[in-house]
């Protein structure tokens, strides 16, 4: 298959997206945690599994949880085994980034992608990274910052649905 037969690449974040954090209260899907488990994973919704399943992309773990999200968030969500972002060393050029506003993940994603459209899901997207990306990415690419408050809701699947169909 060749990159322009390729579906489009979905860099997923987990922390915020898939797990919710921040003021309020979060329904608990889950009690079937192990005593050294993390504490936030009976926040995970079992239905972002068949959803995100459903969408037409090639789906990519982009978070620091790296290889553990699929064992510790797949399976609980109904996701075979991803795809990972093995994240590099932090360099010297990281914290000129950072300085600049661009996010740590930004050109790794860029890189990882090679040039095929991508949607990246995370909720420390900026308006920096938007542009970087741009400037930087030869495919197309939708970076869809959802509040980590509320993690993915019906709005940012449809968003994501609509434009994945267009990539």
């Amino acid at each position: 298959m060749s990159s322009a037969d390729q579906l489009p690449l979905l860099f997923l974040d987990v922390d915020g997206p898939l797990l919710p954090f921040g003021a309020g209260s979060y329904p608990s899907y889950g009690d079937d945690l192990t005593p050294d488990a993390h504490p936030l994973l009976n926040r995970l919704d079992p239905a972002h599994g068949p959803r995100l399943a459903a969408l037409p992309c090639e789906l990519v773990w982009a978070t620091t949880w790296t290889a553990d999200a699929n064992e510790s968030i797949a399976p609980r969500i109904g996701l075979p085994p991803l795809a990972f972002v093995d994240w590099p060393e932090p360099s010297d050029g990281d914290e000129q980034d950072e300085r600049r506003g661009l996010h740590w993940k930004t050109r790794t994603l860029v890189a990882w992608a090679g040039g095929r459209p991508f949607a990246w899901v995370d909720d420390e997207i900026t308006g920096t990274d938007r542009v970087w990306v741009a400037a930087h990415h030869r495919g197309q690419a939708l970076l869809h910052r959802v509040d980590p408050r509320r993690g993915l809701t019906d709005a940012d699947y449809l968003a994501l649905a609509e434009w994945l169909r267009r990539a």
